[in-house]
């Protein structure tokens, strides 16, 4: 996998690069707070796959409860790769990087999403942003908190929830645009995982090379150590250049950022900034 702070980069750089050049009516109208809500669970949902695995860092986001949901995952996911593996599938547990690692779990994680909101948004909404901001911190802070730190990880969440429900008041809400910002951020996960060097079974089970876990992944000198010079100098770097600047294009579109106007950019830009 690559490191935390880089998935949850990927997640928000891809949620500002989809809305940022899409079609004004792809996702509907979005509110400055639905696409807020939407950046935080892109950024959380782009650490959500790694909950498969009880010793990685998301997973113990939330102390005991997230262990747990971890370690029931952890065995769902194993036992559905010895179901489903072929012969010429690697005779390995699966219980990493097995079905939350799927395009099939990103779908699933997308619909259950929307459809949690639109059961009950006001307070299903508020659940959902305490949950993934929590994965995104975790995924951040992953250096310099302790495994075990839930309690700080759970008051981060929090204050960053109240702070958004507080700035963003009643806006309206877009229970889909939740949905796919979720998708999204699981995808992300998946493309940063299969330019590493294990890859990633992403289009599970579809058969490739007679494999239904087939390692989807570019040639090998194109992929690169977790955590080595390449992501650490190049990938992660690039990756928050691109979330900051895309976010700030968006923000700037539905009203949230106006001081972009004032920034001495080329008129080329500023013409792309605003269509």
């Amino acid at each position: 996998m690559a490191t935390g702070p880089t998935h949850a980069m990927s997640g928000l750089a891809a949620w500002a690069a989809v809305t940022a050049l899409a079609d004004t009516h792809a996702l509907g109208q979005l509110s400055p707070k639905t696409w807020v809500v939407g950046a935080t669970l892109a950024s959380g949902a782009a650490l959500l796959p790694d909950i498969d695995h009880p010793k990685s860092t998301v997973a113990s986001t939330f102390g005991a409860v997230s262990r747990g949901a971890s370690a029931g995952i952890s065995g769902f996911s194993g036992f559905l790769y010895r179901l489903t593996r072929t012969k010429r599938d690697s005779d390995r547990e699966g219980t990493h990087r097995g079905f939350t690692h799927t395009v099939i779990f990103a779908v699933l994680a997308g619909l259950i999403t929307t459809a949690i909101v639109q059961t009950s948004e006001s307070t299903a909404l508020g659940i959902l942003m305490f949950f993934f901001a929590g994965l995104a911190v975790r995924g951040i802070m992953h250096t310099w908190s302790s495994s075990s730190d839930a309690i700080l990880i759970t008051v981060a969440s929090l204050l960053l929830t109240v702070a958004c429900w507080a700035w963003a008041g009643d806006q309206p809400t877009n229970a889909a645009a939740f949905g796919v910002a979720v998708m999204i951020g699981c995808i992300a996960h998946f493309i940063g995982d299969a330019i590493t060097e294990q890859g990633c079974p992403m289009l599970w089970p579809i058969p490739l090379g007679g494999k239904t876990w087939y390692p989807v992944a570019p040639p090998r000198a194109m992929r690169m150590r977790t955590g080595g010079k390449v992501e650490m100098a190049l990938v992660g770097p690039g990756l928050t250049i691109a979330a900051v600047a895309l976010s700030a294009v968006v923000l700037y579109r539905i009203g949230a950022a106006p001081w972009l106007a004032q920034l001495d950019l080329p008129p080329e830009i500023m013409a792309w900034i605003n269509p």
